[in-house]
């Protein structure tokens, strides 16, 4: 296949750790051709009826694996206008914030669909489930919580909690994340910069004091769940396990209860076309549902040898077909 991975800049990546990287790495290993654009390098232009759709991407070549974190990981082999033909399947792999580029990206993205090449996650779907409301769909899995712009109200609800963290709806990474209580000094002030003042909901949840023994990220393939979880543990004294917010990342089987979590949500989302989920769990609580960017795969096969990658590349021939490569075309 021609797989074209629509990302962040490439000079951005952390290889030793970014599991787009990873990706990248599986699918050229098992024969497949990698290409790179960014959201913005999509365009397309009508006239009538008739549509021109155009990618202006990069053609990959994935560098052996060095001991120096500052080596080369990539060359870039080509660049060139793609059309829709050109391209076998795209995978969305943007990071947040969801706000109005990564929406206007995935219309985009819809567009493309429409001229024949599949893309995951789905662009629709990626629309449907916010990363931290989509738990509502589950809410006997997830703990106490409000969404909410309204201060008044934010404030009733840490008093109904020993403690409550408040966060940003479209964020990623463990920003923007408060642990507060009722009697917190500062809970006015961390009202007001998360809501701006009353104009922006924003998400409380109750404090799940599990979150020193990990906050687990549960990676799910086409519905079915990876064997292995990243737990993401917090330094001590921190409240935040994100590995981006100095946690620190420990591989471990998934337990029973990670196991049910996994198969009621599974097959329900994927067949809304969410290929890749990363489920973070606290304790025995659902917290959030990552469908954008989800990450790990690098932490738990470098711990456990799972190659997460290659499962992931596999899992993509089996539902696209491993087709050949397609022979590189002159534009015209």
């Amino acid at each position: 296949m021609q797989i074209l991975f629509v990302c962040d800049p490439l000079e951005s990546f952390k290889p030793y750790k970014d599991s787009t990287v990873a990706m990248m790495r599986a699918a050229q290993k098992r024969g497949h051709g990698v290409w790179a654009c960014g959201p913005d390098d999509l365009q397309i232009s009508w006239q009538g009826s008739a549509q021109a759709f155009r990618i202006e991407a990069q053609r990959l070549r994935l560098l052996p694996v060095q001991a120096s974190a500052s080596a080369p990981w990539v060359s870039i082999d080509e660049t060139r206008l793609l059309q829709p033909s050109d391209i076998h399947l795209a995978i969305m792999r943007k990071d947040p914030p969801f706000d109005v580029h990564y929406l206007v990206a995935t219309q985009m993205l819809d567009r493309l669909m429409s001229h024949g090449v599949p893309v995951i996650n789905r662009p629709q779907a990626l629309r449907d489930h916010g990363e931290k409301m989509a738990v509502l769909e589950f809410a006997e899995l997830a703990p106490p919580g409000m969404v909410s712009h309204d201060m008044a109200s934010l404030r009733a609800f840490a008093e109904e909690h020993p403690q409550v963290v408040f966060k940003p709806l479209d964020a990623m990474g463990g920003a923007g994340i408060f642990l507060s209580h009722a009697k917190d000094p500062n809970l006015p002030v961390i009202l007001e910069t998360l809501t701006e003042h009353g104009q922006r909901a924003i998400m409380g949840q109750r404090y799940l004091p599990e979150i020193a023994q990990g906050d687990k990220r549960i990676l799910l393939i086409n519905g079915e769940a990876v064997p292995y979880c990243l737990a993401r543990i917090p330094p001590e004294g921190a409240s935040r396990g994100n590995l981006a917010a100095g946690g620190r990342g420990e591989a471990r089987p998934l337990t029973d209860r990670d196991q049910e979590i996994a198969r009621q949500l599974g097959r329900i989302l994927a067949a809304r076309g969410l290929f890749l989920i990363g489920l973070d769990v606290i304790g025995n609580c659902l917290t959030e549902i990552n469908v954008t960017s989800p990450t790990g795969f690098q932490e738990i096969t470098q711990q456990t040898g799972y190659d997460v990658a290659e499962k992931f590349v596999t899992a993509l021939e089996a539902q696209f077909g491993a087709a050949p490569e397609a022979p590189h075309r002159a534009q015209p």
